[in-house]
């Protein structure tokens, strides 16, 4: 278990994280995400459906890397 003190700096960490991938997405950085080969996009006349499987899989490889490495440390 944390402490108090390695559970507010998790949390620090998690601000910082979202903090710079908010300034990411406002910049236009992260156009290309949801654009993906691999990420289906269908629409008709009155529907669209959007299934971002590349872009997924995309995350889950860096949260997975993420957790690792704050396991290692932690």
């Amino acid at each position: 278990m944390m402490g108090a003190r390695g559970g507010g700096l998790f949390v620090v960490f998690i601000g910082v994280a979202v903090i710079v991938i908010g300034l990411l997405i406002y910049s236009g950085a992260l156009s290309w995400f949801g654009r993906l080969p691999g990420d289906l996009n269908f629409g008709g006349e009155r529907t669209r459906v959007f299934i971002p499987i590349t872009s997924m899989l995309i995350v889950s490889l860096v949260l997975s890397l993420v957790a690792y490495v704050l396991r290692r440390f932690f």
